[in-house]
């Protein structure tokens, strides 16, 4: 066959914190696509990496205490970082990008200058619902229940210089492409991306900002970074070689088979990217694929919500073929799928222990107790093995097509009816018995030889998914490297027929369901407790206050309607507010450090009102609104409370 050529990334992934078994599902499952892909012979170019740059990394590493690079190095390139887990998780990319990587950065600034030089890039202002932790702005008409729709979290006003992308120029086409091709998969995203994005219209695009500094500086521009979507996603492009010096494979590797992506960002791969390629006049690539997500009971794991799984524990306690084997023959791959340890004992119970384990194992001490390991030649067929050896010679096409639907929960099925149907072939025929009986020993052998063939089978079109396992049962069942082959799958009889088997060790042992689960949970019950800030609370006050005297302090819900920063003074945020009454009120507050005033505006808090005045930098202050305040590690937190928004303004706390 020609060695055909074949592109599939992962998306970069954010390092603003270690990642989660999500994060493991959708790189190992580019991971079987890509190995797959290489057991038929095409030529592959595996693409992984992360993504660096942005407001939020800015933050965290100042959170932390470090510079940005230094930060994300440490998540990266850090023990049990990024590149650690693909290792653990047997990882097959070709390469790995950083969108730190000086090549990188050099290639972006030059995309973002021809963009600029045709008028697809152009300088504005942005004024929006912006939301932090996606580095998103949105209109009031994309919000859901007032909330970002990619994360459900909070919004605020924002408004800076920026360059746009003319993301409106390209939307008919997109919408074409969309609608007409088979670019989007599976189907069922293309219709959510139309309705949602595509009919509502497509704004133009901010991509550059002014309000951090921690990205690839618009050369041309001091004071702008280019913003995510030129910087992330280019990245497929940049780690082959375009518009830099570092590689020279882009001609022959794009387009990109797939772009492999969670849910939660088709959006920017189906409608962004496609147009900034437009833009460019560059060939799109021929597949995006979206796939769901793992949840822990209905909901997205989530750092925030302490829901996530470590990757880390699993594969170190059940082993990283069998945690693959799980995440990839659990899940419908486009669609979600709730995760739990119970779910992942009881799969690696029954389908590696009792199904597939079993028959190797049994299949190599009977051919080691009968025949002392190595098989005569003679052979005594019989009817009775028609249907199976039916069933593993045909295997390979019925998986191929799966495969190449990027089913891959089904492509294990098609696997498993077999090894399934060879575990009922050992019963239906009791090789245990044919010892037994005179003259049956060339029966005996073909019994043995048969179930040793589909086993061979069944192990090279499961290498996919689990490579360490697959070359340990090739070797215990003696085949040869031209056995393991793609083109042998299809072949029945590829093995000796005096072949030699090796015993070896139970490759998937069967799990003490209730003793793991419990290991489990005081792991993860540990890891939980281990990234839990270290709280210090101030001491209760020991003075008691009469309750005539506490209720003379008037407390009551107040509407923040504006809100800015008090000049010359590094501490003080100056509050117009809104306390019922039909007059505006003014409140000074030190808490600047701890929110930008934009952030709080259009919010419910709540304030002490019969204080008299006190003047504040020449301003008077009528009141005092009420924080939480706690220690972290010796560091002051303080968080405004905030109530909710039917709260009407002026109601009375009691």
């Amino acid at each position: 066959m020609e060695n055909k050529k074949f592109y599939i990334t992962t998306p970069i992934y954010y390092p603003s914190d270690k990642l989660h078994i999500g994060h493991s599902y959708c790189t190992v499952a580019t991971d079987a696509i890509a190995r797959y892909k290489r057991l038929q012979g095409y030529d592959v170019m595996f693409l992984t990496g992360t993504d660096e740059h942005g407001q939020k990394i800015e933050s965290k590493a100042r959170e932390a205490g470090l510079e940005p690079q230094a930060f994300v190095d440490r998540i990266v390139n850090g023990e049990r970082g990024v590149r650690d887990l693909w290792k653990l998780m047997n990882i097959s990319n070709d390469r790995f990008i950083r969108t730190t990587d000086d090549y990188h950065c050099v290639a972006v600034q030059r995309i973002f200058k021809k963009m600029y030089d045709k008028g697809d890039i152009y300088k504005g202002a942005y004024k929006g619902k912006y939301c932090t932790p996606c580095e998103s702005f949105w209109t009031e008409s994309q919000l859901v229940d007032g909330k970002c729709p990619d994360c459900g979290r909070e919004v605020h006003d924002a408004e800076e210089e920026a360059y746009f992308f003319r993301l409106s120029k390209y939307a008919d086409r997109v919408r074409h492409l969309l609608e007409d091709t088979d670019f989007l998969q599976p189907r069922s995203r293309v219709n959510e991306m139309v309705n949602n994005f595509i009919k509502p219209g497509l704004e133009d695009l901010c991509v550059s900002r002014t309000s951090f500094t921690w990205g690839i500086p618009v050369d041309f521009d001091p004071g702008h970074v280019v913003y995510v979507w030129v910087d992330a996603l280019f990245n497929y492009c940049t780690a082959l070689g375009f518009e830099n010096e570092q590689y020279n494979d882009y001609d022959k590797y794009w387009p990109a088979d797939y772009h492999i992506v969670g849910k939660e960002i088709v959006r920017f791969h189906s409608i962004i990217w496609p147009a900034m390629l437009m833009s460019m006049e560059m060939p799109l690539p021929k597949h995006v694929y979206g796939h769901g997500w793992l949840v822990i009971d209905g909901g997205k794991m989530s750092k925030s919500k302490g829901n996530v799984v470590d990757p880390y524990v699993l594969a170190e306690k059940f082993g990283v073929d069998a945690l693959r084997f799980f995440l990839l023959r659990t899940f419908p791959f486009g669609t979600d799928g709730n995760f739990s340890n119970e779910l992942l004992i009881n799969t690696i119970n029954v389908d590696l222990a009792n199904d597939l384990g079993n028959l190797v194992s049994r299949t190599c001490a009977m051919v080691e107790k009968y025949f002392g390991g190595t098989l005569p030649a003679e052979r005594e067929d019989s009817p009775a093995d028609c249907e199976l050896k039916k069933l593993a010679s045909t295997l390979r096409d019925r998986y191929e097509e799966e495969m190449d639907k990027l089913q891959l929960q089904n492509g294990l099925e098609e696997i498993f009816r077999v090894i399934d149907r060879a575990n009922k072939y050992i019963d239906e025929n009791a090789p245990w018995k044919l010892a037994k009986e005179d003259g049956r020993q060339t029966r005996l052998a073909t019994v043995l030889y048969n179930l040793l063939e589909t086993v061979r089978i069944c192990t090279i079109l499961l290498t996919p998914f689990m490579p360490q396992s697959c070359h340990k049962i090739f070797g215990q069942i003696g085949a040869c490297e031209g056995c393991r082959t793609w083109d042998s799958a299809a072949s029945w009889g590829k093995l000796k027929d005096t072949v030699t088997v090796t015993k070896g060790e139970a490759l998937f042992p069967r799990i003490d369901t209730e003793k793991a689960l419990e290991e489990l949970d005081a792991l993860q019950e540990a890891q939980r407790k281990a990234v839990l800030p270290a709280l210090e609370i101030e001491p209760f006050a020991e003075k008691e206050v009469d309750f005539d005297t506490f209720c003379r302090s008037d407390f009551r819900a107040v509407k923040i309607k504006a809100c800015e920063a008090v000049k010359k003074s590094d501490k003080l945020l100056k509050f117009t507010l809104d306390d019922g009454s039909g007059t505006d009120r003014t409140i000074l507050s030190g808490i600047r450090a701890y929110y930008e005033p934009e952030e709080l505006v259009g919010k419910t808090a709540v304030a002490v009102l019969n204080l008299p005045p006190r003047k504040m930098m020449g301003i008077p202050s009528c009141g005092m609104l009420i924080s939480a305040v706690h220690k972290e590690k010796g560091e002051e937190k303080l968080h405004l409370l905030l109530l909710d928004d039917s709260i009407p303004a002026g109601a009375k706390l009691c």
